[in-house]
C-alpha cells in the first residue's frame, strides 16, 4: 500500500523530462498522431534512452532507500500521453528500475491542473507551454532545457543548485535591480536587510529538502559512517551588502543550504562546472549556460526576468 501522498515530498515530471523522446517527438510533428501511436506501439519494449532530469530522478528516489520506514519522498508521472502510448514510458521506468507508480495520462491536455491534486513541490517538463501555464496559476514549474545526460552510476550523492530571486525567494528586488541602478538595488536590500523575502515559486521545494537534510543529520548523529545523500547551493549574482538579507530570509524560514555563492556579476557557470549539480534552476536563460552542455539547466520562468 503506497504510504500518504501528503507526508512526502513530491515531484511531478513529464516523460518529455525523464526520456529522450526526440525520435517520438519527430514522428508525431511530421507523421501526426496517428503515426505516433503506431510507432511507440511496434517499440513498446524498446526501452527509452535516459533525458536530462533521469539523474536528478534517479538519486532522488534513492533518498527512500536510505530511510525506508518513512519513504519521504516520490516522483509521478504526469504526461500528455494517452494511457496507451503511455505504456512505453512505464515499460522504460521499470526497465530503468524507478521506483515511479502514481500517473496522470491526458491524452493531448496539459498536465498543470493536476500539480497541487498530487501534492507536488516542482513539476519538471521540456514543454515550455505546459510550464508557463503552471506557473501563470501558482504552481511550481521549470522546463527542463536540452543538455547531454551524465548519469555517473559511483557518484550517488544527489547535488542541486538554485538561483535566489525569482526562484526560492520572490522577483520584488529584481523589479528594483531592473527598475534602477545596481547603487539603487544594493541601497534598497540593505535598508531591508533585517526584512526576510517573501517565498517564490520554490521556496516550498527548498524548504523540503532542509527537511530531508534534518533527517540525515539524525542519521549522522546515530551513525558517524552515514554519507550524505542530498546537497545543496544557493548560487546568487548578488554580493556584499546585499548578501545579508538572502541570510535573514534563509534564518527566517529555519533552513539552509550547504554552499552559498555570491557572486557579484561572474558568470555561473564558472562555479557550476565545479560544484556539478544534476539540477540548476535560474529564472533568467541568460545565466543558464554551460560550455561543456553538461549541466542540466531549468529555466523558471517567473516574475520580472521571465
Amino acid at each position: 500500500m503506497p504510504y500518504p501522498i501528503e507526508d512526502k515530498l513530491v515531484i511531478a515530471v513529464a516523460s518529455s523530462a525523464l526520456f529522450d523522446l526526440s525520435d517520438s517527438d519527430h514522428v508525431f510533428r511530421t507523421q501526426g498522431e496517428k503515426a505516433y501511436r503506431k510507432y511507440q506501439e511496434s517499440h513498446l519494449d524498446a526501452p527509452l534512452e535516459k533525458g536530462v532530469a533521469f539523474p536528478f530522478v534517479r538519486r532522488f528516489l534513492a533518498i527512500n532507500d536510505r530511510f525506508p520506514d518513512k519513504s519521504p519522498v516520490e516522483v509521478v508521472l504526469l504526461s500528455r500521453n494517452s494511457a496507451i502510448t503511455g505504456k512505453r514510458v512505464f515499460r522504460s521506468i521499470a526497465h530503468h528500475g524507478l521506483d515511479i507508480s502514481r500517473a496522470a495520462f491526458l491524452e493531448g491536455k496539459s498536465p498543470y491542473p493536476y500539480i497541487p491534486a498530487f501534492n507536488a513541490s516542482l513539476f519538471l517538463s521540456a514543454n515550455e507551454t505546459d510550464v508557463l501555464q503552471a506557473i501563470d496559476y501558482g504552481h511550481p514549474a521549470g522546463t527542463v532545457l536540452p543538455s547531454h545526460v551524465v548519469d555517473d552510476k559511483d557518484d550517488a550523492e544527489l547535488r542541486i543548485a538554485f538561483d535566489f530571486d525569482g526562484v526560492i525567494a520572490d522577483d520584488a528586488s529584481e523589479r528594483v535591480y531592473k527598475a534602477g541602478s545596481l547603487e539603487e538595488f544594493q541601497e534598497h536590500e540593505t535598508s531591508r536587510s533585517h526584512i526576510p523575502h517573501s517565498p517564490g515559486p520554490l521556496a516550498d521545494l527548498f524548504r523540503k529538502l532542509s527537511h530531508l537534510q534534518k533527517l540525515e543529520d539524525h542519521a549522522l548523529e546515530a551513525d558517524p559512517n552515514y554519507r550524505r545523500a542530498l546537497r545543496t547551493g544557493i548560487v546568487t549574482a548578488r554580493n556584499a551588502p546585499s548578501h545579508e538579507r538572502v541570510i535573514t530570509t534563509l534564518e527566517h524560514w529555519g533552513v539552509d543550504a550547504n554552499e552559498v555563492f555570491f557572486l557579484g556579476g561572474m558568470r555561473k557557470e564558472r562555479i557550476l562546472s565545479v560544484l556539478k549539480p544534476h539540477m540548476f534552476f535560474d529564472d533568467q536563460r541568460s545565466h543558464l549556460e554551460s560550455e561543456g552542455g553538461n549541466v542540466p539547466m531549468v529555466h523558471i520562468p517567473f516574475g520580472v526576468a521571465n
